[in-house]
């Protein structure tokens, strides 16, 4: 069983900065890709962040010059540092990854339980 668990979190205020990680856990073979996912209240789950297969990156146009992913893939955890946080960054942050857990199975998408960010003064 493959797990993701987020952490980092939390209430600040605008202009202020967060850093997100993501641990994946349990039986993991290869990951494929790993990244950042939000949902909003009445909006519609959208990509952050991620790392492709091969190794670039990929941001939302929205957050492109605050926000920075980065990994350990070491550890199997990618981060997200949010810095000049704005209102609109408020949500539901979730961990992705695409990953085969053993070497006989296939990619599949494993998410998080998701962390919430709050942006407010």
């Amino acid at each position: 069983q493959v797990q993701l668990v987020e952490s980092g979190g939390g209430l600040v205020q605008p202009g202020g900065s967060l850093r997100l990680s993501c641990l994946a856990s349990g039986s993991i073979f290869r990951i494929n890709v790993m990244g950042w996912y939000r949902q909003a209240p009445g909006k519609e789950r959208e990509l952050v962040a991620s790392f492709t297969s091969g190794g670039s990156t990929n941001y939302a146009d929205s957050v492109k010059g605050r926000f920075t992913i980065s990994r350990d893939n070491a550890k199997s955890t990618v981060f997200l540092q949010m810095n000049s946080l704005k209102p609109e960054d408020t949500a539901v942050y979730y961990c992705n990854a695409n990953l085969k857990p053993t070497y006989w199975t296939g990619y599949r998408d494993y998410w998080g339980q998701g962390t919430q960010v709050t942006v407010s003064s």
